[in-house]
């Protein structure tokens, strides 16, 4: 049996499309659903109970504890982590579980990502163009909102550390022979609806990284977390791809804007570590391939 597990709060407005892409899968096998809702003030959990799912309602905020507590009611493998905003395509499920079946076999498996930047303004268009093709997103398992691990995967650790930068933490957990990409699977991730909400973004997502990379310097997490690499998007993109240098003038100060932001204290409620502006009313409308 396969298990989902979907840390949700607040996805009252995106978890049903979510949920009725599972449905709707052409998958042999039973699949065990859990959604883990948080601090939730909207209908997600409600939503979630209509589906016929298993749910956990927590009334703490806070991912890695509702993944934590998601996964305690979870029974089988793969496990796979799904964010509650992702379109998972029809034989998505099939085909990632049994990529666990072919040698060499991994322990993480992810699928292919494609950014959705219709209707956005012309910086968080030429910052994807550039970002897409980062080599991170190569061997990675970050940026897709879909992670899936077989069941020795899933053993290389106890709990989900409190920390935001889950996926990060995922990925450090296995050498680039133990991690596979699917790429006859594409989930959309959508980008942020303007260029602020791209900064909001990349400054949550910088603090998560940071807050991980300084727990493993100091003992607190026991991995060898990936290394940033602040020049592979010129080195790898741009060079290489010399027509998008135009891009790389609103990349690059997007980058510094939100690593200059990154550096300053967390306000209270800033923990999440979502973008909010991609799951509105009209955020359901999302499609895979």
């Amino acid at each position: 049996m396969t298990s989902v597990v979907i840390a949700a709060h607040n996805e009252a407005n995106v978890i049903g499309s979510c949920l009725d892409a599972l449905a709707a899968q052409r998958f042999s096998g039973p699949v065990d659903i859990v959604v883990s809702a948080n601090g939730c003030t909207d209908d997600t959990a409600a939503v979630a109970a209509r589906a016929g799912v298993t749910v956990v309602d927590r009334a703490e905020a806070g991912k890695a504890a509702a993944l934590n507590a998601g996964d305690r009611a979870a029974t089988g493998f793969p496990r796979i982590y799904l964010d509650a905003d992702i379109v998972v395509p029809p034989h998505g499920l099939a085909t990632l579980e049994a990529r666990f079946d072919v040698l060499p076999r991994p322990l993480a498996v992810v699928p292919r990502r494609r950014v959705d930047t219709a209707g956005r303004p012309w910086p968080v268009r030429a910052y994807f163009s550039i970002n897409a093709l980062h080599p991170a997103f190569r061997t990675g398992l970050f940026g897709r909102g879909m992670i899936a691990l077989s069941e020795a995967g899933r053993a290389r650790f106890d709990d989900f550390p409190m920390l935001i930068a889950d996926d990060l933490f995922l990925d450090s957990r296995f050498t680039a022979a133990e991690k596979a990409e699917v790429s006859d699977v594409e989930v959309v991730v959508e980008a942020p609806r303007t260029t602020r909400d791209l900064v909001h973004r990349l400054v949550r997502v910088r603090r998560g990284n940071a807050q991980l990379r300084a727990a493993a310097a100091a003992g607190q997490v026991d991995l060898p977390v990936r290394p940033a690499d602040r020049w592979a998007w010129l080195r790898d993109v741009v060079v290489r791809e010399p027509r998008r240098a135009p891009a790389a003038i609103p990349y690059l100060v997007i980058t510094i804007v939100a690593a200059l932001l990154a550096r300053r204290p967390v306000k209270a409620g800033d923990g999440w570590g979502r973008d909010d502006s991609t799951r509105g009313p009209s955020a359901a409308e999302g499609t895979s391939t």
